[in-house]
């Protein structure tokens, strides 16, 4: 009776105990973390220089004048929500805050082409999660996985409240929506937004400190349960073409892509990951020991199986998306976004000076 041959797998490349160096270009979650770091500095900077921008306003023109940076209009997920449908009933771009809705835009657009990327390669809130994250492991020596009875329905939290923003934001008309964004509040809904943080409350300052304190235990504990904005992205990802797969003919059942997913996904037991809970991370590629196995891309993966005679394929001709594709493919369309924002004159709000120096010393005094 012959006996079955016996096979030989591949070990990705360039790598040392299965996993690569962190200063090896290939290495997926080096390139993730260089745009986090650059993501998380372009959002302290446009929250200092907005804030000494508010107090010029806010002293009568006696401080140091800095521009209002562009950038905070991504903090503004409602406003962009609101010019959306405004934008799409009238045809025309929103009087105000119009740079809102073509940021949101590109994040949607990130979602729809690559999974939920924005929120584990742009957003600063979830790189501050992972970061608090990674702290509590160095702390405690491992995170907590709440049972399916309890993780589910915490988990369906952030589609209720996205369920209330998107009720608040497309049931008024289009004619409502312009009302209210050229209102007093509207026109400096920016500036509230940094009062509700200049002033915050005894209760919103005990969330802030609960989030932070669970997330030392539980991943991305914020992102998981309670994000909208990551719900509504989670909901376009669906869409996406470009999926983490894997080639369940070369896998050796390590269980380690299951292991080191942030989202607890059982990766291991998938051929496709579909799943809203997947932020395209990379974590789980750069995890897999075999070559060719586990990639983020269109088709499956042919497998690590060795062959001497194997060429490798150009980068063109492949189908997996790198961690240098990805972060090259995330900031285009999010600099593109700012590109064309400031190429059709939508980047600032058109609000005269004036009007800034009447409505921002007041700011505290104005309600919707």
């Amino acid at each position: 009776m012959s006996e079955r041959p016996s096979t030989r797998w591949q070990r990705r490349p360039g790598t040392i105990g299965g996993k690569r160096p962190w200063n090896d270009w290939r290495n997926a979650l080096t390139w993730r973390r260089a745009t986090q770091c650059l993501m998380l500095a372009i959002n302290i900077y446009i929250g200092i220089a907005f804030w000494f921008w508010v107090r010029y306003y806010e002293t009568g023109g006696a401080s140091t004048f800095v521009s209002r940076p562009g950038g905070i209009e991504g903090w503004l997920p409602i406003a962009g929500l609101m010019n959306i449908k405004y934008s799409l009933e009238t045809g025309h771009l929103p009087p105000v805050h119009a740079a809102s809705m073509l940021l949101l835009s590109a994040f949607i657009l990130t979602s729809l082409l690559l999974k939920k990327s924005f929120c584990s390669w742009l957003c600063p809130i979830g790189t501050l999660s992972e970061l608090v994250g990674n702290l509590g492991k160095k702390l405690f020596g491992c995170h907590l996985t709440l049972p399916r009875w309890l993780d589910i329905p915490l988990r369906g939290l952030k589609y209720l409240l996205l369920s209330f923003f998107l009720y608040i934001s497309l049931s008024m008309s289009a004619r409502g929506i312009q009302y209210f964004l050229m209102s007093p509040y509207g026109l400096i809904i920016d500036v509230k937004m940094l009062d509700f943080f200049r002033n915050i409350g005894t209760i919103t300052l005990s969330c802030v400190v609960f989030f932070t304190f669970a997330s030392l235990f539980i991943r991305n504990f914020w992102c998981r349960y309670l994000c909208p904005y990551g719900a509504l992205l989670g909901l376009f990802s669906l869409l996406s073409p470009f999926r983490i797969r894997r080639n369940a003919d070369s896998c050796i059942d390590c269980g380690k892509c299951a292991k080191a997913c942030p989202s607890a996904i059982p990766v291991d037991r998938l051929i496709k990951v579909t799943t809203v809970e997947c932020s395209a991370c990379m974590s789980c590629v750069e995890s897999c020991p075999v070559a060719s196995t586990l990639n983020f891309s269109l088709r499956q993966p042919p497998g690590g199986q060795y062959q001497a005679d194997a060429g490798v394929k150009p980068l063109w001709r492949q189908t997996a998306v790198s961690g240098a594709a990805m972060a090259a493919l995330v900031l285009g369309i999010l600099f593109a976004a700012v590109a064309f924002a400031m190429l059709i004159g939508a980047w600032d709000s058109p609000v005269p000076e004036q009007i800034y120096f009447r409505l921002i010393p007041e700011s505290w005094r104005i309600g919707h």
